[in-house]
């Protein structure tokens, strides 16, 4: 499985994050939809997530790094 995009995974937590759907590209189905119902965890969730992916520290869901 190739890696995923670092910045496709940055647009859609920066436009869709709230719904979750940057957690769902990278195969986290289960936080996706924690986001999906939380609105994101209130905007924080989204946030941090948001930073996590700028600064290079998110992962898929097997722990690969973001292509770049």
């Amino acid at each position: 499985m190739a890696s995923k995009s670092w910045i496709v995974t940055a647009a859609l937590c920066f436009f869709l994050g709230a719904l979750g759907v940057h957690r769902f590209y990278v195969g986290k189905i289960g936080t996706g939809v924690l986001q999906l119902v939380t609105i994101g965890g209130l905007g924080i969730w989204v946030l941090i997530d948001f930073f996590m992916i700028l600064v290079g520290k998110f992962t898929d869901k097997e722990g690969r790094p973001l292509a770049k």
